[in-house]
């Protein structure tokens, strides 16, 4: 007797990756259920700059980004650990919006184009049997033809399939932490800026309402060596640089404490496992000096919804979608990630940055290449 199926797709994880996911496949006539474990809207540490590489993307999916009068960013403004300024230019460009409400806002239109969505539910389990899967939940057992994981830096799933390769190495003290604040201070509207920190680095831009995210990476050793106080290291550590000491000491936070995410690992991951699709940070943990991880996260979405749609129309198998997923997730991301690597392993450093921010500035072309290389195009 043949399972019934209850779902063509389901998506584990409702951030912007498994949401404009579910969006594009619910918009073609798809049967398609997103498991969330939080409840809408809720924050998220998050850099929340996007590249305008996703502008027109998230417009054609039924988002009206150009009547919600976002910041629009066309400058880069990086300081070294002693305050020294270097400005460049973003070609490119981008837009701030808070993940409270961008991912909100996707959640509705999901909504809207009949996307089943659970919130508040957990995906406990997901095993592939007889060619479709059985998802585990805290709402129940469901089945589906495919499943997207999308559910970010590191979760439940992750550690049961052993994703991270070398564990320990990585379970170090050099693995990072993530905190973010909202605040109010007197930023210009264009400019995204990146103030680097003893093994660190701490960005802030508009975004919404005449608000700012403050968000930066350190490493877990700098918050063990001040008490495991995050007060006491941005006192220590962070005020070293001039200019963050003046923005922490003059800026209104808003909220009583910060969005806070640890054991953030940057090894590699596979991009598909258990013959489940990964995108976003489930497919490998994005370095922030990528761009950034949204406009990647929705790339990869998009990616992944093009090969699905392909294998539920029986144009492909199951390992031919596999396959092309694979191809196309590394042509589009492996060298940007590449570089992302090289350029962080140049932040947070004390004449190492200098010399390489100087080099930048005094050589433009170059500036203008790496910057590029980490920042994809239109899609």
């Amino acid at each position: 007797m043949q399972r019934k199926i209850n779902f063509d797709i389901i998506v584990a994880g409702g951030g912007i990756g498994g949401l404009t996911f579910a969006i594009q496949c619910a918009s073609v006539g798809y049967n398609v259920a997103v498991f969330e474990k939080e409840e809408y809207p809720f924050h998220k540490v998050c850099g929340e700059y996007v590249s305008n590489e996703s502008k027109s993307f998230l417009i054609e999916l039924g988002l009206p980004l150009n009547s919600w009068q976002l910041p629009e960013i066309q400058q880069l403004l990086v300081t070294d650990i002693k305050g020294n300024a270097y400005p460049f230019q973003l070609d490119l460009g981008g837009f701030g919006i808070s993940r409270f409400k961008l991912d909100d806002e996707l959640y509705k239109l999901a909504v809207e184009k009949n996307v089943q969505v659970f919130s508040g539910t957990k995906v406990i389990n997901i095993n592939f049997l007889e060619d479709n899967f059985a998802v585990v939940t805290t709402k129940g057992n469901f089945s589906s033809k495919v499943v997207i994981g999308s559910f970010g830096k590191r979760s439940n799933i992750d550690v049961q399939w052993k994703r991270i390769n070398d564990e320990r190495k990585y379970a170090s003290d050099n693995n990072f932490i993530g905190i973010k604040y909202h605040i109010r201070y007197p930023f210009p509207n264009n400019l995204i800026a990146l103030h680097n920190f003893k093994n660190g680095y701490c960005g802030i831009s508009m975004i919404e309402d005449e608000k700012c995210c403050l968000c930066y990476l350190t490493t877990m050793r700098n918050l063990k060596e001040n008490e495991n106080s995050i007060e006491a290291m941005q006192e220590r550590v962070l005020y070293q640089n001039p200019t963050l000491k003046k923005i922490f000491s003059e800026a209104e936070f808003l909220y009583e404490k910060p969005e806070a995410i640890a054991q953030v690992s940057f090894a590699p991951k596979t991009q598909i496992q258990n013959h489940v699709l990964m995108v976003g940070d489930a497919a490998g943990l994005i370095t922030p000096l990528c761009g950034n991880g949204m406009s990647m996260a929705m790339h990869s979405g998009k990616l992944a919804f093009t090969v699905v749609d392909k294998f539920l129309k029986g144009m492909i198998n199951r390992l031919e979608m596999e396959r092309q997923y694979r191809i196309d997730w590394e042509h589009h991301f492996k060298t940007r990630l590449w570089y992302g690597r090289k350029v962080q392993s140049l932040m947070g450093a004390d004449w190492l940055t200098s010399l390489s921010l100087g080099i930048m500035r005094r050589i433009p072309f170059l500036a203008r290449h790496i910057i590029a290389a980490t920042h994809g195009q239109p899609f």
